[in-house]
């Protein structure tokens, strides 16, 4: 039993421990509004080759991801809801599924020794810094792709777009190569 727990605990291994930093007025409600608005995920394309783009995505990543989320229709809905959060947010949607794949290794009501939630991971002060204070929202797949992707850009743009400092600073490791480094790998699988 032990073996099955520390098993399961493996991909958490490297959850660091987000930092609550001070954030500019503007930050907080750039972030506040990216995180209010409960559209819920419906692409739209510019053209038929755009869709046929994504449409291809969706298959290869669905196929990917099967021996992960078997249900088909939860694993469309996941995929479908990453892309499109992650577009919303300017991130590659294969960088959030590397991310992902790091941070609670597809699970959705994954919690870190740390106390962050959720498939990406946030840290429930986040709850109350730019949200409603609601900490179990978390657990909800699209607010928690939501939050994390929004989280992520913020990191990227206080980084000048480096990545590799960016994905520390999500992770509350900033400075220490294991986690982006693993981040950074695990995108590899998702080009």
């Amino acid at each position: 039993m032990l073996a099955l727990v520390l098993a399961c605990a493996a991909p958490l291994t490297l959850a660091g421990n987000q930092k609550e930093e001070a954030l500019a007025d503007s930050v907080r409600l750039a972030l506040s509004n990216a995180i209010k608005d409960a559209t819920p995920p419906t692409p739209s394309f510019r053209n038929p080759s755009d869709e046929a783009r994504y449409r291809n995505w969706l298959d290869t990543m669905s196929y990917r991801l099967k021996r992960k989320l078997a249900d088909e229709q939860t694993r469309t809905e996941f995929l479908a809801t990453v892309w499109y959060e992650a577009r919303r947010a300017g991130l590659d949607p294969g960088m959030v599924l590397g991310l992902i794949q790091v941070e609670s290794a597809y699970r959705k009501y994954a919690v870190s020794i740390v106390g962050a939630r959720g498939y990406m991971q946030v840290m429930p002060f986040w709850t109350n810094v730019i949200g409603d204070r609601n900490r179990s929202a978390l657990f909800n797949m699209q607010t928690n792709l939501r939050y994390g992707c929004s989280i992520l850009r913020m990191y990227l743009d206080m980084e000048a777009g480096n990545v590799y400092l960016a994905l520390g600073r999500y992770n509350g490791s900033r400075g220490k190569p294991e986690y982006p480094n693993a981040v950074l790998a695990a995108w590899n699988n998702w080009k």
